[in-house]
C-alpha cells in the first residue's frame, strides 16, 4: 500500500508518495485549480493501491480531500499537531519546506491507526451548515433587539417589555408622537431596526424550513426523543456527523464535553465540571437535559434520584447530560446502521 500525503496551502499542494517501509517515492506539486484533481490523479494513477492523508480535511485540505472521498479513494484526515509531531520525531528539528510536511502527514497517517476517515459530505453536512447559520441569525436579533429596546426606553415613558418581539415593537410604534428632534431620530432608528427584526424572523424561518428539509433526508429518530426538536436534532446531527468516527458512547461524551474530568486528590475522589469539547454540542445537549429534568418522563425520574443521593441541581443536570449522550449515541448509531449505502 503507497501512502499519500498531501499537505495543502490555498494557492497550492504538495503531495509525497512512500513506499510501505517509508521510502521517498516521488513528490508533485500541484495548482489548485479546476484541474487539481484530475492532475492528483494522473500522476498517482502509476499506484493502484493507494491511500491518501490529507493535512486538515476539515480546513484549507476540504476541497481536495472531499473530491477524492466522493470518487472513492481511501482518505484520512491527518490533523495539523500530529503531523508536526511525525516531521518532529522524523527529523529532530522543526524546519518546514511544503514536501517535508507532505512526508511527515504521510508518515503520520502509516503510524496512527485511528485516524478519522475522510467520507463524502452529505445531508449532515448541510445540517451543521444550516445550524452554524441560524446561531449567526440569532445573535444580530438579539443585538438588534437589545438596540431597539434601548431606543424605545427613551421614546416610550415606562419603556419597552424584556420579551420584546417585532409584533410587539409594532404595536408600541403606532402611537409615538415625537416631540423633538432627537426623538424623531430615535424614531426613525427605531424604525429601520424593526425592519431589521422582521428580516431576521424572515431569514430563522426559512432556515428552520432548511434545516426540516435536511433532517427528513437523514431519516434520523433523534426527535423522539423528549427534549429534541428539529433545531436541536440538526445541530447535534450537523457537528457529530458520521458517528462511526467515535468507537464509544465515552468517546463521543469527551467530543461534547458531557464526561467530567477526574480531580481527585490523595484519599478524596472527586470530578469537575468538563469545560473543553464542542461546546454548541454541549449547550444543544443541556437544553435537552434542561427540558427533561423539568418534564415528567424517565429523564426528570433520573434527576430526582441523583437529587435523593446528595447531588446538587447543577451535578444532577450533569449526570443527566452524561446519560442523554449515552442515548443521543444509541439512536445516532441505530440510524446510521439502517441507513441506504450511498452510491457514488
Amino acid at each position: 500500500m503507497i501512502t499519500i500525503g498531501i499537505d495543502p496551502h490555498k494557492a497550492s499542494l504538495t503531495a509525497v508518495a512512500l513506499d510501505p517501509t517509508g521510502r521517498h517515492l516521488a513528490t508533485r506539486r500541484v495548482a489548485v485549480n479546476a484541474g487539481a484533481y484530475q492532475t492528483l490523479m494522473n500522476w498517482t494513477v502509476r499506484w493502484p493501491q493507494r491511500r491518501f492523508a490529507v493535512e486538515g480535511a476539515t480546513g484549507l485540505g476540504r476541497g481536495i480531500a472531499q473530491l477524492l472521498a466522493a470518487h472513492g479513494e481511501d482518505v484520512v484526515d491527518v490533523p495539523a499537531t500530529l503531523s508536526a509531531r511525525a516531521r518532529l520525531l522524523d527529523t529532530g528539528g522543526t524546519r518546514k519546506t511544503d514536501p517535508a510536511d507532505a512526508a511527515s502527514v504521510a508518515h503520520a497517517a502509516m503510524r496512527h491507526k485511528r485516524l478519522r476517515p475522510v467520507v463524502a459530505e452529505d445531508h449532515t453536512t448541510q445540517l451543521r451548515l444550516l445550524a452554524e447559520r441560524r446561531d449567526d441569525l440569532a445573535v444580530q436579533r438579539v443585538r438588534v433587539l437589545n438596540r431597539l429596546h434601548v431606543l424605545l426606553r427613551d421614546l416610550i415613558p415606562g419603556g419597552a417589555p424584556g420579551d420584546l418581539t417585532a409584533a410587539k415593537a409594532t404595536v408600541l410604534m403606532r402611537g409615538l408622537r415625537p416631540l423633538t428632534a432627537t426623538d424623531a431620530c430615535r424614531r426613525d432608528l427605531a424604525r429601520d431596526l424593526l425592519n431589521d427584526v422582521r428580516r431576521l424572523d424572515r431569514q430563522l424561518s426559512a432556515n428552520e424550513a432548511q434545516t426540516r428539509q435536511a433532517l427528513a433526508a437523514t431519516r434520523s429518530t433523534l426527535t423522539d426523543i423528549h427534549g429534541v426538536g428539529h433545531i436541536i436534532a440538526g445541530k447535534i446531527l450537523g457537528h457529530i456527523g458520521d458517528i462511526s468516527r467515535f468507537p464509544t458512547p465515552d468517546h463521543l461524551a469527551s467530543y461534547t464535553g458531557t464526561s467530567p474530568l477526574e480531580a481527585s486528590s490523595g484519599d478524596r475522589q472527586r470530578h469537575r465540571l468538563n469545560t473543553t469539547g464542542n461546546r454548541r454540542l454541549n449547550a444543544a445537549v443541556h437544553t435537552i437535559a434542561v427540558c427533561q429534568a423539568r418534564d415528567p418522563g424517565p429523564g426528570r425520574v433520573y434527576y430526582l434520584r441523583k437529587i435523593a443521593e446528595g447531588k446538587t441541581p447543577a451535578e444532577a443536570r450533569r449526570a443527566l447530560k452524561r446519560r442523554l449522550t449515552n442515548i443521543l449515541y444509541r439512536h445516532i448509531l441505530k440510524d446510521q446502521q439502517h441507513r441506504p449505502a450511498r452510491t457514488t
